[in-house]
């Protein structure tokens, strides 16, 4: 029986993880981070690789651009949760011929990205393999008050995400198909961006959050699972700049579909209760959660519902 068999990536998930019996944490799995309270403070712990291949290429990136992701896309899971990331520990696969020279432009780039963030790299490992991988373990801390979980959804809040969505994926294609120009939407897929800094101002008012790393319509029904809510998306309210939309139509692809299934856009997706609205400034409205269960998109005044979701390594 193959993965695909079986749903893909998101219900290897489930079937691997069904008999785990996780005790004295405060969130295990089925979030972007886990978080343990240790000496009354609570710890949010993630962690993420970025492979040759399925995360960069390197016909594209640069060594430094990839030490930067790697530590953005760790960050940015500590950001949907509310919290601020303290420490990294990084473990590298190299192939064997690996130029020392690539590796410390790799560091440049990890370097430059934690002292960003005032992040310690405090240890990690290395191995030798067929592809480069750079796996990261990433530690924050998070106020109590502060702690937003894809399971925290309330119906009647509205739903939000902090700015425009699509750019990455079609960074990507922009590059597959050697376009020139663009270079903004290429930019936006390989040096992605965690939304901390609005994170910290964020959390204070809302009730779920989570990061848009598969796309908008994965996270948003990974809110309502675990919420067990519904959600309506507007189709006319997602943000999609003038830019993406000219790009998507010079490589036949819908905008629309490059926000709700494409991935890495790293904003943030959250909603928020209806007291708090005149709180939220920067970012846009999107939908509302509902009671009933299941994601609709609503354009024109017609309701579909979504069952696809986004980026599915195994898909």
């Amino acid at each position: 029986m193959k993965i695909q068999s079986i749903g893909g990536e998101f219900e290897l998930i489930k079937r691997i993880t069904k008999k785990s019996r996780v005790k004295n944490v405060v969130v295990g799995i089925g979030d972007d981070c886990a978080i343990i309270q240790v000496n009354g403070k609570y710890l949010a712990i993630t962690t993420d690789s970025v492979i040759e291949d399925v995360h960069f290429s390197l016909k594209w990136f640069s060594p430094i651009q990839i030490g930067k992701k790697a530590i953005e896309i760790n960050v940015s899971d500590i950001a949907s949760k509310g919290g601020v990331p303290r420490y990294a520990l990084i473990s590298l696969i190299l192939k064997k011929d690996t130029d020392v020279e690539f590796v410390d432009k790799l560091y440049e780039g990890i370097y430059e990205t934690t002292k960003k963030y005032s992040i310690d790299v405090i240890g990690g490992n290395t191995a030798h393999g067929n592809q480069i991988v750079i796996d990261v373990c990433m530690i924050g801390e998070v106020r109590k008050n502060n702690l937003c979980l894809r399971s925290s959804a309330k119906p009647n809040d509205a739903v939000f995400v902090t700015d425009e969505l699509g750019k990455s994926t079609i960074g990507l294609k922009l590059l597959e198909k050697n376009i020139l120009h663009y270079e903004t939407l290429k930019k936006a897929y390989l040096e992605p961006k965690s939304q901390l800094e609005k994170s910290g101002l964020l959390s204070r008012y809302a009730n779920a959050m989570i990061d848009i790393s598969d796309g908008l319509a994965s996270e948003t029904l990974h809110i309502a699972e675990k919420s067990k809510c519904g959600v309506i998306l507007y189709k006319e309210k997602i943000p999609i700049t003038n830019e993406t939309k000219s790009a998507c139509k010079l490589v036949g692809k819908s905008a629309y579909d490059s926000a709700l299934y494409g991935g890495e856009d790293y904003e943030l997706l959250f909603t928020v209760p209806r007291e708090n609205l005149k709180k939220i400034k920067g970012a846009y409205y999107i939908g509302n959660v509902t009671k009933q269960n299941g994601v609709y998109l609503v354009s024109n005044g017609k309701k579909k519902e979504i069952k696809r979701k986004g980026y599915d390594h195994f898909g």
